[in-house]
């Protein structure tokens, strides 16, 4: 199984560990495969850092990715244009989650999150 974690669930598994799902937690440590985080994820902490709602040393937070296992994902044309292709939820517009399921649908990736609001986007989103 390829896995690929959310935001959410890469910042907690950093800096936050008893946070992230015991689901989770077994998942990525078993998983025989890569396990993923999306360049979106850091875009999106990077731009919560410069508005003051993420405190986090993001080049710290990169490295002990890479040194835990964890494989970046590029962003593509390709997951980009899927973007275009989800349906649209009234409660859940997030750009970043939508970039996230749609790059789980394109690889595909099973996507790890801990919100339950994805798991209407198809099989590819585990809610943990």
């Amino acid at each position: 199984m390829r896995l690929l974690l959310d935001t959410q669930l890469a910042v907690w598994w950093q800096i936050e560990s008893r946070r992230v799902p015991e689901a989770a937690r077994r998942l990525v440590l078993e998983t025989e495969g890569p396990v993923y985080i999306s360049r979106a994820s850091l875009w999106e902490m990077a731009i919560k850092s410069s508005i003051g709602r993420l405190s986090l040393d993001l080049a710290r937070f990169c490295a002990r990715m890479a040194e835990d296992g964890f494989v970046w994902l590029e962003i593509t044309q390709a997951h980009l244009l899927a973007v275009a292709e989800l349906p649209a939820h009234a409660d859940h517009k997030d750009p970043f989650d939508r970039l996230l399921v749609a790059q789980s649908l394109e690889e595909p990736l099973i996507l790890l999150t801990a919100d339950a609001k994805l798991a209407r986007y198809g099989n590819t989103v585990r809610v943990v």
